[in-house]
């Protein structure tokens, strides 16, 4: 049988001094034995992976809801991103990639169907019960509502894993600052966002290549781009320019980090915890990246088309809302044995949000739609 190096030999080996090891990790709330050849990290990454709510991310609207073609994003697919360009700030910082990727494929098992619209109309149906929130929504899912194993609820995902997820619920500023392998996935979050939402809106035809250019940042990135080829089409340039605004802002994230990991001598865990935010752009391209957020709210996320169809299934979601509350009975099994414990409404949301977009919409028209 081959003998691995174990993974506290690798880990000092290969990662930084303020990078979180395997060996300094607080364990999980329910005690397990340690893996023969796999680190707590790599587990929680399989377990995530594994898990029910990972895969129906396959079927979750990122930002555009409706039948619009298989080219844009879904919510796995955007983790999927967001896990790439985390885990390349990663290596290139020696912190554990195993935990950044692991953050990363986590971050988003709370979305509930129809994404953003989704979530406002549980919010609201909720409201009686502290309203929904995704992020909240992720930790209930590890920690109780995936069940998997015989012996504790949840997937029993280390106590870094949980923590970071905590700290997109919470955003305590007087908290000690999170791990780096939390700020990356963050900050790979939103490169991720910012880039694909605009690129599955100018394929949806809701904008066009010229208005993204009159956006400081593209322009930038245009500029860039355009003295390495001759003669691109409005396509060929579009992804060069999309591949520029990547590699620019993870270029970027890297400089800083080194700068301030330099500058405030980290060199530890707790110098990480001590210290203000490391993992972030510097303020001229935050400035960028904030104008072109506010852009793609006003002419992409309130776009008519897109309004028209938040309207569509925020309606459909409360009519289901309301009907599962007056006919719990048509809920699964497993969901019906919850009420008990955590209540109906509690119960009523964590069915509707665990449901893809498809699955919402074939159970409204067979159980609510009017005939």
């Amino acid at each position: 049988m081959i003998d691995p190096l174990p993974i506290e030999a690798r880990e000092a080996t290969l990662l930084a001094g303020y990078a979180m090891r395997s060996a300094d990790s607080a364990g999980r709330k329910h005690t397990e034995p340690p893996h023969p050849y796999r680190g707590p990290y790599q587990r929680d990454r399989d377990r995530i992976v594994h898990s029910a709510a990972f895969r129906r991310l396959s079927s979750k609207t990122q930002v555009f809801t409706g039948e619009n073609g298989d080219y844009h994003r879904t919510r796995l697919t955007h983790t999927l991103e967001v896990a790439s360009i985390a885990r390349t700030l990663a290596r290139a910082m020696r912190l554990n990639e195993d935990l950044v990727e692991s953050l990363a494929l986590a971050h988003d098992l709370g979305h509930p169907p129809f994404g953003h619209a989704g979530e406002e109309v549980l919010h609201a149906c909720l409201a009686d019960v502290g309203g929904f929130s995704h992020n909240r929504q992720g930790l209930r899912i590890v920690e109780e509502l995936e069940q998997r194993y015989p012996t504790f609820p949840g997937l029993n995902l280390s106590l870094e894993v949980l923590e970071g997820q905590a700290t997109r619920v919470t955003h305590d500023a007087t908290a000690a600052r999170p791990l780096l392998e939390v700020q990356v996935v963050d900050a790979a979050d939103s490169i991720a966002y910012d880039t694909h939402d605009a690129d599955d809106a100018m394929q949806l035809g809701l904008l066009n290549l010229d208005e993204l250019l009159e956006i400081p940042l593209w322009r930038e990135a245009a500029d860039r781009v355009r003295p390495r080829y001759a003669g691109l089409s409005e396509g060929q340039l579009k992804r060069a320019v999309l591949h520029e605004l990547i590699d620019w802002q993870v270029s970027d994230l890297l400089l800083q980090a080194a700068q301030r990991i330099d500058q405030w001598r980290i060199d530890s865990v707790a110098a990480v915890r001590r210290a203000p935010m490391i993992i972030g752009p510097n303020a001229a391209l935050a400035a960028q990246k904030a104008e072109l957020e506010r852009f793609l709210h006003e002419r992409v996320y309130r776009h008519p088309q897109v309004l028209r169809l938040r309207r569509q299934v925020q309606n459909e979601l409360s009519e289901m809302f309301a009907g599962y509350r007056a006919h719990p009975e048509l809920m699964p099994t497993g969901f019906r044995s919850r009420i008990e414990h955590s209540g109906l409404s509690l119960t009523v949301g964590d069915y509707l949000a665990g449901m893809t977009d498809r699955y919402a919409r074939q159970e409204y028209l067979r159980l609510f739609a009017k005939r």
